[in-house]
């Protein structure tokens, strides 16, 4: 105890006990750890599942903003509870082989999301509505990418949401604490600077900004 501690009658603050992660799993690539993006990296091809045939998407830029998301929409691969997704500029997107076998997921969703219609793999979503604050960028998984050298992730969102998908709420201070220890900041939304572009382009529209 200090010496302030004493005299005003208080005492340090005993430290919480350690929350256990080890068996925490959030992503199988993110669970190895976060990475570095390469210097000057300026896209590569992202492949599907599929051991024939495979779709391949061309990105010509570095994706942007990408996280972990613990959304009902995004596709995970097996096991995971959290996807892992990023932004490009949508002109900078294209599919290059078997666009024949892609179709969208819910034509009715915000983002229309491409899949495979072999493996099931999500290879873009693509918001067509130009009212949209996010409109003009595509989402991609990276991890579909034959190369290495993408932007790592930056947070978590949506967090709260693997309760949607099925995970025991018991569990969620051990994942919002795994995350922390990763990295990742847990949000139930998009992270701060994202959610301001949104409220930005709504305070725009609704005249509160010009």
């Amino acid at each position: 105890m200090s010496f302030i501690g004493n005299l005003f009658g208080g005492g340090d603050k005993p430290s919480e006990p350690r929350i256990d992660t080890s068996g925490v799993r959030i992503h199988p690539q993110i669970d190895r750890g976060l990475w570095k993006a390469a210097p000057g990296h300026k896209g590569g091809v992202l492949r599907c599942k599929c051991k024939t045939d495979p779709v391949e998407v061309t990105l010509t830029a570095q994706t942007a903003h990408n996280h972990a998301c613990g959304c009902t929409k995004c596709w995970k691969p097996e096991g995971a509870i959290f996807s892992e997704i990023a932004v490009v500029p949508r002109d900078h997107l294209k599919v290059t082989k078997n666009a024949d076998k892609l179709a969208i997921v819910d034509p009715a969703a915000a983002i229309q999301r491409y899949a495979c219609t072999g493996c099931g793999a999500h290879m873009y979503g693509r918001i067509e509505n130009k009212e949209h604050p996010l409109f003009g960028l595509d989402f991609v998984h990276t991890e579909l990418a034959v190369e290495p050298g993408w932007s790592p992730p930056e947070f978590a969102a949506f967090v709260s949401s693997v309760i949607e998908s099925g995970v025991d709420p018991s569990r969620m201070p051990a994942i919002r604490a795994r995350l922390r220890e990763i990295g990742l900041e847990p949000y139930d939304c998009l992270s701060p600077p994202i959610m301001d572009l949104i409220a930005t382009h709504a305070a725009k529209k609704s005249g509160a900004l010009h």
